[in-house]
């Protein structure tokens, strides 16, 4: 579903992505993992059209990097940014609301708003509360279910458990594995290497701009490499 290739991302003369090449398949988690700085961001930034970037990034087949940013919801492309990125002064309903803005089904949109609210329950509670007074681990439920509401092909998962208390990292992933068990594929950018592997079927270890190691993610748990560089072993 997802194919880059040769993808280079520099912010002046810093080489932040050096040249990697991965693919996601459709119906898959794949996870990128590696220490802060690595790159990870930057590459998922660069297939969300963000930052600009060289290489080529194909999507059902269809080149990506040129594509305005505001059209990859319409391809099938939803991002859920590192920090959120929720709509302040808007309340959770019109968040979520927004995530649909692209659909004209209403009752089908109607009926997905229900559905996120069975996902997060907290945010039903504060429907009517603006994004912008949630808790950080609030938002980040809203961030994902805003997303979700696109009903999109792929979803870019960008750091979902930074900053968040345990008990909600617990809660936003118990929705990763539900989505991804009823077949929606998900590229996953997590510091947190052991959350990443539990949750993906595959993964890509970044270091310094380039990807150095890939596998199986039940594997590479058990790599000695990874566990002595990211699962603290």
């Amino acid at each position: 579903m997802l194919e880059v290739t040769g993808l280079h991302v520099a912010y002046g003369g810093i080489q932040a992505v050096r040249s990697i090449t991965f693919h996601v398949k459709q119906g898959e988690t794949v996870a990128l993992v590696g220490a802060n700085g690595a790159g990870k961001t930057s590459t998922l930034k660069a297939i969300s059209r963000i930052v600009p970037a060289t290489g080529d990034v194909h999507f059902c087949g269809e080149k990506m990097l040129q594509i305005p940013p505001h059209d990859l919801i319409r391809k099938g492309i939803a991002l859920v940014p590192e920090g959120r990125g929720v709509f302040p002064r808007l309340s959770v309903a019109e968040n979520l609301a927004m995530g649909a803005f692209i659909r004209d089904d209403k009752a089908e949109i109607a009926r997905d708003i229900e559905r996120m609210y069975a996902y997060f329950p907290r945010l039903k509670e504060r429907e009517t509360q603006l994004a912008g007074t949630l808790s950080g681990g609030e938002q980040q439920m809203l961030a994902l279910g805003r997303a979700l509401m696109s009903r999109p092909k792929l979803l870019l998962l960008d750091e979902p458990s930074m900053g968040l208390a345990p008990i909600m990292v617990q809660k936003i992933f118990e929705v990763v594995r539900a989505v991804a068990a009823e077949g929606m594929t998900i590229l996953l950018i997590e510091q947190n290497a052991k959350l990443a592997l539990e949750v993906s079927q595959r993964a890509y270890v970044m270091e310094s701009g380039e990807i150095t190691l890939t596998g199986n993610s039940a594997e590479l748990l058990h790599d000695p490499k990874v566990k002595a560089a990211y699962l603290g072993e």
